[in-house]
Formats: C-alpha cells, structure tokens, sequence
C-alpha cells in the first residue's frame, strides 16, 4: 500500500515538473529559446532536450525498455544533449520530450518500485538499482533542471512562478526596491566583516 502512494506522489510531482520545465518557454522568441545564458551555454531548449534525453534513457535503457525512438548522444565533449541545433525545431523538441514522456509513464506504470534496473554509466559498485532509486533521480534532475530554467526565464523578461495559475504581474518598482534593499544589506554585511 504504502509503494503504491510513493509511486504516486513521486510520478505526480515528476508530472508537475515536466511541466513546469516546458512553461518557460512559452511565449519566447525562437532566439531567446535557444541563446546561451550562462558562460557555459545553457538554454532553455537545451534544458528541454537533455532533460528528456536523460529520462529517456532512464526509464528506458535502465529497465531493459529502450525509447522507440532514436536518442542523441549525451555527455559529449561538446554537449550536444545540452543545445538545439539550427535544424532542430522547438516543436520537434517537445514533441520528443511529450514522447518520452508516454514511454516513461509505461514503465513507471507497468514496473512495481522495486524493479531491478542497471545503470552501465553509474561507477561500481552501484550500477544496480530499482524504479524507486530511479524515479528519485530522474524527479531530481527534472526539479534541478526546472530551477535553471527558472533563473534564465527571470533574466530574460522577469517572468517567475512554476506554473501559469501562479504567475504574478512583475511590479517593477518593488522589485528594484526589494533589491536595493539585498543589495544594501550585502554591502553592510561586507564591509563589516572586512
């Protein structure tokens, strides 16, 4: 009983996230989707397409449920996981990651929580795990991920909350000031402790 109410709340929040993750594109230009944010080159997109690599490969290949689809190569030196290319449309993106969604769901669905599952790419000695350890990870990764983006969407046009429901109209006069207030209190703090 008590699986089958983790399982629950573990797929629903993972749900909850996949979605969240695909909100903070909306309404962004092809441009702003795509561009690096970070000296490190992540995006919004690119969020989208690794994150659902990356539960791709853990629903599938790790329970012997490979994806009916092929996957990109993932963890490349370039990062190819982490970025759309030129050909790749944002349409074709969700589509994969809507997609891989159905294929996860299966497995979570069909699978008890203690369903074995080997990782090749985790080091040893644990490369042996369950759907439980995975839905964990992948739940993880998808919240992280869904963070990111959250950073990136405020910088890019101040849109902030997890889902639309939740989005606030951007006052701001009282952001500056609820910043120059952080701003102050850094600076005293610094400059006290120096």
């Amino acid at each position: 009983m008590i699986d089958e109410f983790a399982k629950d709340n573990l797929h629903g929040r993972l749900r909850r996230d996949r979605k969240a993750l695909l909100w903070k594109l909306d309404g962004l230009s092809e441009y702003d989707a795509r561009r690096p944010l970070t000296a490190t080159g992540t995006n919004l997109l690119g969020l989208v397409k690794h994150v659902a690599n990356v539960e791709a490969r853990y629903f599938g290949e790790v329970f012997d449920r490979p994806s009916p689809e092929p996957l990109c190569r993932w963890q490349d030196s370039d990062g190819s996981d982490q970025w759309a290319t030129a050909d790749e449309t944002r349409d074709q993106i969700i589509a994969f990651y809507r997609r891989t969604w159905e294929h996860s769901d299966v497995t979570i669905n069909e699978l008890p929580l203690d369903a074995p599952g080997h990782v090749p790419w985790w080091p040893e000695p644990c490369p042996n795990t369950n759907l439980f350890a995975v839905m964990l990870h992948v739940l993880t990764e998808t919240t992280r991920h869904a963070g990111h983006a959250d950073i990136l969407r405020e910088g890019l046009d101040g849109r902030t909350g997890m889902r639309p429901e939740y989005e606030q109209q951007i006052d701001e006069e009282a952001r500056a000031a609820h910043c120059a207030k952080i701003e102050q209190a850094a600076r005293s703090a610094a400059s006290s402790m120096a």
